[in-house]
């Protein structure tokens, strides 16, 4: 009698990415109606207007722009990976620093942590050493914003209320995460005052420690650097944007205000910083006196040729670095 198997369960990381994915979806419509709306009470006419500004020239040189910033933190995480140790392999890690750009549709970019499961897969490196590669590596981010803002305030004639006190506390946070010890200590302080899950905080505690091998000053400022080119590459870009739409704004200030706009994002934990990062956006360029449909345009097209353009990087690249990764575990299984 022929035994029919009952069917496999499906991985759990599909309802994962699905939900993700739902979630990712329901903010992008909000964001979509509230600028919609926005432009709706502005007037469609004035609004389309500002876009039909821009031809294809100016598109593919914004995206350049962004592919610049990708290239150069791309590298930079090249550069720490060789840090803890992986084999050299320039190829494979800009494979998985752009495949995880799908998953910046996660809440608070948590997904981009499958590169961890991509190097693991690929060199055997194991989790305890190489997940403080993206800890630092968002710091380092971090870092970079923080200068790029004190930068931009200092040389511009405007204001942003908020803005020095947000970029304090990016370079604290960078800190905090970039100290073994440091970090290693609160790790302790927090488990003594929660007092549950030793195993956890043991390997917490552990990953801290391993943040060693990214405390180089040379290595450090060679991080910085790159994230300083690649974050400022988007900032010309948006200030250059702002030029062709017509409006009459400074460098540093268009610059302060795409960096001051991207952080706010991000600390809502939104998937990219969907919502809050055009809502301050689209804010500031409204007080620096640009009309409301140039605000817009700006913003809505902003967004798409650098968080929009990253993510659709991610979901070509990412199945090619999820094949990748399986077939090179495979070959290592079969030796």
């Amino acid at each position: 009698m022929s035994m029919t198997l009952p069917p496999s369960p499906a991985p759990a990381a599909a309802p994962r990415r699905w939900r993700d994915l739902a979630l990712l979806g329901g903010l992008m419509a909000l964001v979509v109606a509230g600028l919609i709306g926005l432009a709706a009470a502005t007037g469609w006419a004035e609004t389309r207007a500002q876009l039909l500004r821009l031809g294809p020239v100016q598109v593919a040189a914004l995206l350049g722009f962004s592919l610049v910033n990708y290239l150069m933190r791309g590298l930079r995480w090249h550069l720490f990976a060789r840090r803890i140790g992986l084999p050299p392999g320039l190829v494979r890690d800009m494979r998985h620093f752009l495949g995880g750009f799908l998953m910046s549709a996660t809440p608070g970019r948590v997904g981009e942590l499958v590169r961890i499961r991509w190097i693991r897969r690929e060199t055997g490196v194991p989790l305890d050493r190489s997940a403080p590669l993206f800890l630092v590596d968002r710091a380092a981010d971090l870092v970079a914003m923080a200068l790029i803002l004190a930068g931009a305030l200092a040389l511009s004639a405007s204001g942003i209320a908020g803005a020095l006190p947000l970029a304090g506390l990016a370079l604290g946070t960078a800190v905090v995460a970039t100290r073994p010890r440091l970090l290693a200590g609160l790790v302790t302080l927090a488990y003594r005052a929660l007092g549950c899950c030793p195993r956890l905080f043991v390997r917490a505690r552990g990953m801290a420690r391993a943040l060693r091998h990214f405390s180089h000053s040379g290595t450090l400022a060679a991080a910085v650097g790159l994230g300083v080119v690649g974050w400022m590459a988007e900032g010309v870009a948006f200030y250059m944007l702002l030029i062709w739409l017509g409006a009459d704004i400074a460098l540093s200030t268009a610059t302060a205000i795409f960096v001051f706009a991207t952080l706010a994002g991000g600390l809502t934990g939104a998937p990219g910083g969907l919502g809050g990062a055009e809502a301050a956006m689209i804010a500031l360029l409204t007080l620096e006196g640009l009309p409301p449909e140039t605000s817009i345009a700006a913003t809505a097209v902003i967004r798409v040729t650098t968080l929009w353009f990253a993510i659709g990087l991610g979901a070509m690249v990412f199945p090619i670095a999820e094949r990748m990764s399986k077939r090179t575990r495979h070959a290592m299984e079969n030796r």
